[in-house]
């Protein structure tokens, strides 16, 4: 254990969320996971938050939000000291889907045990009664999706007569998805003297109606706005016909790092990563036609490294935070600018570079060209008229590795006789061992021109998690020539 002398005392020289009036006790926990600087939402909102007055934060998916309300939440019921009643929680963080539920608890909790407060997560696709029985112990703070909370409300299992601090997260996705009918109901139920934190993206007039019912005072601040594009990440659109689309992806997903491939539909998503995987690719899907084990099982997998590839819908584009995505690629061009936005906010996090890649058929080029106008993006354009085009090599440098059958043959034997192949530039095969994709391959001689470094550095300031994917630089060469499928994968709405 490392010894810290003077640890509390001294974090006020050395940790600036202190000097925000973040409780000493807390910013300790961060320091722990080397967090120690405030992102621009955090300085913003903290000395507002932790003063106890109602806050309305807009800032851009990665840009810090979890804790710049977590860190409030905690400390006021921290000082509080109430105890909470049986089914009656304290504190209410409402998000959009069970992925984002899971990783505001997954922030949450190291800062919640310091502090001797319980938490839960309350979401549909499971069933209830272990949400039941944790209701029924009592618990401090509650991190829920509207759907199932109105249920567990209905059947008496749960009250927000005691709420004192109520959390809105992604309050815009919300909205998008239609959850504000709900979220009403659900804010009608609670006391309206508590504290109220609403956190989002973007600031529409759905979020307006919101805002001036349940917000008493409150103290707007802006920062990192979804509509500013990050200047560490890289746009590009590859022009390419449409049966080319599949064996442009496999040439670059098939380089080392984390790639997050988005669909329009989840029929799109499943296609896809079933013909990624076809084509030797690791891959697995997450969008709405999943069971929640398949879907815990499958980002589990993106997060611990044994997938380096995740085809999702729009889904993934607020839920999922994973810091070293290297590439985020449009294999279907979102239709507003917005999804572009948050998509490709998926890269480029906490600091760290990124590289987005659209892909444009002939058919999109109007539509494309439009999209990126109205999200303020000067992409790069290219026209691939073979595989081994040399950008891309340089939009995902590094040595392709394709697994025979993809994650499922993987899944089935780690014995090193199932292991992948990796072609060098010499162009000659030889065995890697297990089914996992490697996290590093090849010499890291290579840069790209383009300006369009690709970093996958994790940092946590976020409140994300990840796994450790290593930086996908270096020389690349093209694999060789393979039939690929032509099928569309975005056939069907979903």
């Amino acid at each position: 254990m490392r010894h810290r002398p003077n640890r509390l005392n001294s974090l006020t020289s050395q940790n600036n969320f202190v000097l925000l009036g973040v409780p000493a006790n807390l910013a300790a926990i961060l320091a722990d996971m080397d967090i120690t600087e405030p992102t621009p939402i955090q300085t913003a909102t903290l000395p507002d938050s932790l003063a106890g007055r109602d806050v309305l934060g807009r800032g851009r998916t990665g840009s810090g939000k979890t804790y710049a309300f977590l860190l409030p939440m905690v400390a006021r019921l921290a000082a509080s000291r109430r105890t909470s009643r049986r089914g009656a929680p304290r504190a209410l963080i409402l998000a959009p889907t069970r992925e984002l539920v899971g990783q505001i608890h997954t922030a949450l909790q190291p800062l919640a045990k310091a502090t001797n407060l319980t938490t839960m997560t309350v979401f549909g696709g499971v069933g209830q009664n272990p949400q039941v029985a944790a209701l029924r112990r009592g618990v401090d703070i509650m991190v829920a999706t509207p759907g199932r909370l109105e249920d567990l409300i209905a059947q008496g299992h749960a009250s927000l007569a005691d709420v004192e601090v109520t959390v809105l997260d992604e309050a815009d996705h919300m909205a998008d998805l239609g959850f504000l009918p709900a979220v009403k109901r659900l804010l009608d139920r609670e006391p309206p003297n508590g504290q109220r934190m609403l956190f989002s993206a973007t600031l529409d007039k759905a979020i307006d109606v919101i805002v001036r019912r349940y917000l008493h005072d409150a103290r707007t601040h802006q920062a990192d706005s979804a509509q500013s594009p990050i200047s560490t990440m890289h746009h590009h659109v590859l022009h390419v016909d449409r049966a080319q689309r599949v064996s442009v992806l496999v040439e670059l997903a098939s380089a080392p790092g984390r790639t997050l491939v988005f669909t329009r539909t989840k029929h799109g998503a499943k296609a896809l990563a079933r013909q990624l995987n076809q084509e030797g690719v690791p891959a697995v899907d997450l969008h709405g036609n999943l069971s929640q084990n398949a879907r815990t099982r499958n980002l589990d997998a993106f997060h611990s490294g044994k997938v380096g590839t995740m085809v999702a819908t729009d889904i993934a584009a607020r839920g999922i935070h994973v810091d070293d995505v290297a590439l985020v690629v449009h294999a279907d061009p979102p239709v507003e600018e917005k999804a572009y936005l948050h998509r490709s906010g998926r890269t480029a996090r906490a600091g760290n570079e990124g590289t987005v890649i659209t892909l444009m058929t002939d058919d999109q080029v109007r539509d494309v060209r439009a999209l990126t106008r109205a999200a303020g993006i000067h992409p790069t354009i290219t026209r691939i008229d073979r595989q081994r085009h040399p950008m891309l090599a340089t939009l995902a440098p590094g040595e392709r590795v394709l697994v025979p059958g993809g994650y499922a043959d993987a899944t089935v034997s780690e014995e090193p006789s199932g292991g992948g192949r990796t072609r060098n530039s010499g162009g000659r095969a030889r065995q890697g061992g297990g089914g996992r994709r490697p996290a590093k391959v090849g010499s890291s001689s290579g840069s790209s021109s383009s300006g369009a470094p690709r970093s996958t550095g994790a940092s946590r300031s976020s409140g994300g998690s990840g796994g450790g994917s290593g930086q996908r630089r270096g020389s690349s060469s093209a694999n060789p020539a393979r039939p690929h499928s032509a099928a569309s994968f975005s056939s069907r709405r979903g």
